[in-house]
């Protein structure tokens, strides 16, 4: 019974380390030739196709609320002049990043796992084993790439989008000054707030597109195990995006001062 038990506690820590496995696997893989540059653009267009209107939809609420939220806060101390630096840093730094991995792992991570998990159980990928394919080197590694460039492309719309949404809302419900949310944009805002925003991208591109891929490879147990799969990585993709998001700020934070400061 205590060996149930012991084994039990300890099956997150082997899986967490199988999963950096396969994340070192990807890695070498990236340097591994051929490259499949056919399965990279077929599976960036799917994936920018799934994503790029639910992205676009969920940007405008982010920057509205955003807006709202620090507009409100903001005038009460009466400093409504930094309204729009403070929404344009809360955007680009934290809602496009985030938002853009949401529907990454929600829409592309869960076809990936999908995709995969159903080659599984139809033993394709052993197959590919069998013939002397690297099943990581031929389908993941494209898949990866794909995730992280459409997550970079991703961000800067939905930061675009943010913006807009939250420049519309100030003046219109907040009866702000076009020019005021405009001028300020530089009295907070600088480079590399945008530089970190395109980082979190990649990075939560990458999170999303290797837990994705090794629940689709390690799928069993029939369709029922290929939907139990899908779940599993978005939930887990969820959990380390946010641990990734707050590690990734607090680093910034250290390196680079805000500005004025």
């Amino acid at each position: 019974m205590s060996t149930s038990l012991s084994s039990r506690a300890l099956a997150p820590i082997g899986v967490a380390g199988n999963l950096f496995a396969f994340a070192l696997d990807v890695f070498r893989g990236l340097f591994r030739r051929p490259f499949q540059l056919r399965e990279f653009i077929q599976q960036s267009w799917f994936i920018a196709s799934v994503t790029i209107v639910p992205t676009a939809l969920v940007a405008i609420p982010f920057g509205a609320v955003i807006a709202l939220q620090v507009g409100g806060l903001i005038k009460q101390f009466g400093a409504q002049s930094f309204t729009g630096s403070a929404s344009v840093l809360a955007v680009v730094q934290q809602a496009a990043p985030i938002g853009t991995a949401l529907l990454i792992a929600g829409a592309g991570g869960s076809a990936i796992a999908a995709d995969l998990g159903a080659r599984k159980i139809r033993e394709e990928l052993d197959a590919m084993m069998v013939l002397g394919i690297d099943p990581i080197q031929r389908l993941v590694v494209p898949r990866v790439l794909a995730c992280m460039l459409v997550a970079f492309f991703l961000n800067g719309m939905v930061s675009v989008v943010g913006v807009a949404g939250g420049y519309v809302f100030n003046v219109i419900l907040q009866d702000g000054t076009p020019g005021a949310y405009l001028a300020s944009f530089t009295a907070l805002a600088q480079l590399p707030d945008l530089w970190i925003g395109l980082i979190k991208a990649l990075v939560f591109g990458l999170i999303a597109a290797i837990v994705a891929s090794y629940k689709g490879m390690n799928a069993n147990g029939g369709p029922k195990g290929v939907g139990d799969a899908v779940n599993e990585s978005v939930v887990i993709t969820f959990l380390l995006l946010f641990v990734a998001n707050f590690v990734l700020s607090m680093i910034y934070l250290q390196v680079v001062p805000p500005k004025g400061g």
